[in-house]
């Protein structure tokens, strides 16, 4: 068992983001063998799960003739817009199936203001707005973060960097990770993670 004071996150590990979800990301299914046995070593269990009203802005299809994947400037700067994905309350915002959820402490939901996404666990995408889990974190006694889960070059790498900007010790398991990779982002991402103090291990 890890000391008191580290804390595992889980990002995202739900069905529309697993093989045959919304926003698939490749091999996302993967992870979570090792994912729930890491849970087992961490006294500090967070989860993290997309949780968008159907009318969120980040969704291409709520905006007449925009495409999926291309970007769009909101008040807080630049938005992906996505496929239709982790709608409240459906089968694709689940959980996978295969996810042993009960170690969780805590599920953080995040992405549920219609205005704004959210990538990180800890703020949403104009960097202001708290999730509140860096306060949960403090109230545990939490100074070290792994963090694992969908996708890396995204909610994983965003967390990341947020939780060594709040002064954590910040590591990012890529083994159990798996990334999108638009356009280069996932080089971009690691590139930013490192950048910010951040600890890639595999």
């Amino acid at each position: 068992m890890r000391p008191a004071t580290h804390a595992l996150i889980v990002i995202d590990v739900q069905n529309d983001f697993c093989p045959g979800g919304a926003l698939a990301v490749g091999g996302g299914d993967e992870i979570i063998p090792r994912i729930n046995a890491l849970m087992g070593e961490f006294p500090v269990r967070v989860l993290t799960q997309d949780w968008h009203p159907a009318n969120h802005s980040s969704f291409a299809a709520n905006h007449p003739g925009a495409a999926a994947f291309s970007l769009m400037d909101m008040p807080y700067g630049p938005q992906v817009l996505w496929p239709t994905h982790c709608v409240q309350g459906t089968g694709g915002a689940a959980f996978h199936a295969a996810l042993q959820t009960d170690p969780a402490d805590l599920v953080i939901r995040k992405g549920f203001r219609p205005a704004i996404d959210s990538y990180s666990a800890f703020f949403e995408n104009d960097h202001e707005t708290p999730t509140g889990l860096e306060g949960y974190l403090r109230t545990r006694g939490v100074t070290d973060i792994t963090l694992v889960g969908l996708a890396t070059d995204f909610c994983v790498a965003y967390s990341a960097i947020d939780a060594a900007g709040l002064g954590f010790n910040a590591t990012v398991l890529e083994g159990s990770c798996r990334a999108i990779d638009l356009n280069g982002s996932l080089s971009q991402a690691r590139e930013k993670m490192r950048a910010a103090g951040v600890r890639l291990d595999a």
